[in-house]
């Protein structure tokens, strides 16, 4: 299944940040794809400083580019951000251990084309990409019914524009 929405603005980006966060739960795993500054990153810390603002932490959510992996305890959920970029090779995922998440956190992976088969087949993607300056389409789409119901709430979103 898939859903595409238009954001026409950094806000509207930080309402659908929003509305996805809390909806997230351990064991989800979020593939975030789309060409360089798109705006990857820029969810995912969208969505971790929703949670963190849930939990009253104030903590910043740098990009994980040159770690590899970002880590945060956010009440009982751990939240895994990588950014799998300068990965050459699926097996440098087992190195950094990022596959344990893939079970008992919330992950959000850049770069996702880096995993290969180690992908979870329960994962969501969200593939952006630019239409103009501030102008990005999100395209969800997934093939695990643990998502369907989950995801209806984006039906109800009122961006700037929904396809």
């Amino acid at each position: 299944m898939q859903v595409t929405l238009t954001s026409h603005s950094p806000n509207e980006t930080t309402v659908l940040a929003a509305k996805l966060a809390p909806l997230l739960v351990k064991g989800d795993v979020l593939l975030l794809g789309g060409e360089v500054g798109v705006g990857k990153t820029d969810l995912a810390r969208k969505i971790i400083q929703n949670r963190m603002e849930l939990y009253g932490v104030v903590e910043d959510v740098p990009s994980p580019t040159f770690t590899l992996v970002q880590t945060y305890e956010l009440g009982t959920i751990e939240y895994i951000h990588a950014d799998l970029y300068r990965i050459s090779h699926p097996d440098e995922v087992y190195e950094i251990g990022l596959e344990r998440g893939f079970d008992h956190a919330v992950c959000l992976i850049e770069w996702p084309d880096r995993l290969g088969s180690i992908a979870p087949v329960n994962a969501l993607s969200i593939d952006i990409s630019i239409i103009d300056d501030n102008i990005r389409h999100f395209k969800f789409s997934w093939t695990h019914p643990r998502w369907s119901d989950r995801l209806c709430v984006l039906n109800e979103l009122n961006l700037g524009g929904r396809d």
